[in-house]
């Protein structure tokens, strides 16, 4: 269990799905190491933890780069001791058609969104393997199984990731490793990445609606490394994606072919020169926060991922509507026995 004992690692930790992961897991008391490069965001993030009753140290790291992932993990352990959970969740991307992207934004992309999670997985690794104990999180995506126009090489950063979890994990499982790999999959989320990605499109980008608040990202991934669960999804349009994808992938080809790009855009134009993170933080001077700008469309909960984290629950739920429908079932036979036998006098 996550408590105040727990050092707690989180990449792309300065806004978005990594700033409420940090708050959510402060909140359960635990010591946190917030990576990320933009200066603003990690310290206003350092400072919610800490009013959340957390600790914390805050790392400027480029995740694409492997010497600065593993001296940031020896910055933690300076200041907490042995790391207990990772969090691997920074990202970046280039909303584009993929015949205009460039051979450098591909690498780029791949560096950090793929590569970032393999160098935070191989760091976490060498301090949790002789201690043989720890637990690894992959912040995933529906798009880890089904690719969407505009996002091409997001989408191949994210499949990646998949594979490559699978992989260390069925090492893991051979050497009888009591390490834990876990991969989120996650839906669309109100995060600050549509302000400032980088965008060719002719009109502002959007999460592919429905929307969720950062926060129930950040809850389902403190549950997945309370739990142990090889792998969550989470959000009913996650699920549908994945199992989508898996019974009728040409269909949603098409579906996506029609219907793909309009769903990322807004009705408001996009501004030519806006500054983006691919290669430099945008929040060096400013905090974005966990948020992005559809706080009034993002959904504060998902009932799918209370079912799965509550079964439960889910059980005495189903069992007190079953129950309910006898009752009544049993009142109108009841009624209409009563009926009968009046007519019958």
């Amino acid at each position: 269990m996550i408590d105040m004992d727990s050092t707690v690692v989180i990449t792309g930790a300065s806004a978005g799905v990594g700033r409420a992961t940090a708050l959510a897991f402060a909140e359960q008391g635990a010591k946190v190491g917030l990576l990320a490069r933009g200066e603003a965001g990690l310290d206003a993030a350092k400072q919610e933890v800490v009013d959340a009753g957390g600790e914390a140290v805050a790392v400027q790291t480029d995740v694409a780069a492997a010497e600065e992932v593993d001296a940031a993990a020896e910055a933690v352990e300076e200041a907490f001791g042995p790391i207990d959970v990772w969090v691997n969740n920074a990202m970046t991307s280039v909303f584009s058609p993929a015949s205009e992207m460039e051979p450098a934004e591909y690498a780029r992309v791949t560096e950090v969104t793929y590569l970032g999670c393999v160098y935070g997985t191989q760091v976490a690794l060498d301090r949790m393997v002789p201690r043989d104990e720890g637990t690894i999180i992959q912040v995933g995506s529906a798009l880890a199984y089904r690719g969407i126009p505009l996002q091409s090489a997001y989408c191949g950063s994210k499949h990646a990731i998949q594979g490559f979890t699978e992989s260390v994990r069925t090492e893991l499982i051979h050497d009888e490793s009591n390490i834990q790999l876990s991969m989120v999959q996650l839906p669309a989320l109100n995060t600050p990445q549509f302000d400032w990605v980088r965008s060719r499109l002719p009109k502002q980008p959007q999460p592919v609606p429905p929307i969720y608040q950062p926060e129930v990202a950040a809850e389902a991934i403190v549950w997945a490394a309370d739990h142990g669960r090889d792998e969550l999804w989470v959000g009913r349009s996650t699920v549908k994606a994945i199992l989508g994808n898996r019974l009728v992938p040409r269909r949603l080809d098409n579906l996506l072919a029609h219907n793909g790009w309009d769903a990322q855009l807004t009705a408001e134009p996009s501004e030519p020169d806006r500054p983006d993170n691919l290669w430099d933080p945008v929040d060096d001077d400013v905090d974005y926060g966990a948020h992005g700008a559809f706080d009034d469309r993002a959904r504060e909960r998902s009932y799918q991922l209370w079912g799965v984290t509550h079964p439960m629950g889910v059980v005495a739920l189903v069992s007190g509507l079953l129950l309910l429908i006898k009752t009544l079932l049993s009142r109108w036979r009841g009624s209409n026995d009563s009926a009968a036998d009046t007519g019958s006098l």
